[in-house]
């Protein structure tokens, strides 16, 4: 049997598809019969999405909030770290010994440190003396509520928004490292002689880095790059910690107030397949047209 692309649908195929099915099934048995779980998976929807008894319109409940606050976080933050690993990655693929050094410096120490360490470090000692400071808060409750309102679309409510920043800020410096390595590689791996040639065309080496090798860099790195910003979603879990309310924090504090376990964790993990698949989709289709252009 031949799927679309080509590709044989084998025995072991079938056999995977059969195990993840019985390995379902026996969870939720031994949730209902063995553990005498008592499913209700009707009361997750209003979690969503609840009409508003004063005005009668409905409006987004907790875990849809949740949602949209991790896509701004993970959206914010891998901008920032695809900013971050590409200058620390052109560093580290330069000829200058101070530029690698600052590179391999940062790329070695942030690796080193676990995500949650870092996202704690920062807030409680980095963000509380820098952001703080900045008052941002303040300033943006003395703007027009169409402002606040544009404001907390993009990013978050005042009241919010200096933990928002510095979740963004500490998750895109973590996943800057890795990002960095990614793009250094990409530069490392393209031939000597495409540096040569474009100089012999009266190219100055900061038009052929610009206009020849850093796309051409780009183009190999493409499906790691993929991966590390689908890791970035799943990574903006651990912001939870400094009371950021995306999905899982969200998520935590609705189990505690219902006990609804599974079926807030179930949904959870539903909604960042989603958001990762989704993503991974994307890519998979991105990488593919570049592949056919070269």
């Amino acid at each position: 049997m031949l799927n679309k692309k080509g590709n044989k649908f084998t025995i072991v195929d079938a056999a995977v598809i059969i195990v993840l099915a019985a390995g379902i099934s026996y969870f939720f048995f031994r949730m209902g019969n063995v553990l005498d779980y008592h499913w209700d998976w009707k009361a997750i929807p209003g979690y969503f999405i609840f009409r508003d008894p004063a005005t009668g319109k409905l409006k987004a409940n907790i875990l849809l909030k949740g949602f949209f606050t991790t896509i701004r976080i993970s959206v914010w933050a891998s901008l920032l770290a695809f900013v971050l690993g590409t200058i620390s990655g052109i560093m580290g693929a330069g000829r200058s010994f101070m530029n690698r050094f600052a590179s391999r410096c940062y790329v070695e120490t942030i690796r080193n440190i676990p995500s949650l360490v870092l996202v704690i470090i920062f807030y409680y000692f980095v963000s509380s003396q820098f952001l703080d400071r900045l008052y941002i808060d303040q300033w943006l409750r003395n703007r027009p509520h169409a402002i606040q309102n544009l404001i907390g679309i993009i990013l978050a409510e005042p009241d919010r928004i200096n933990s928002f920043l510095s979740a963004v800020i500490a998750l895109a410096i973590y996943e800057g490292a890795y990002i960095s390595e990614i793009v250094r590689g990409g530069i490392n791996s393209i031939q000597k002689e495409q540096w040569e040639a474009a100089l012999s065309m009266g190219l100055s080496g900061t038009q052929v880095f610009l206009l020849v090798i850093l796309p051409q860099a780009f183009q190999k790195v493409v499906s790691p790059l993929a991966g590390q910003f689908i890791s970035t979603i799943k990574d903006s879990a651990i912001v939870s910690v400094i009371s950021v309310q995306e999905l899982t924090f969200q998520g935590m504090e609705l189990m505690s107030a219902t006990f609804l376990t599974f079926e807030i964790w179930i949904t959870i993990t539903f909604l960042y397949f989603i958001l990762t698949f989704s993503l991974s989709r994307y890519f998979a289709v991105l990488e593919k047209k570049l592949t056919l252009r070269q």
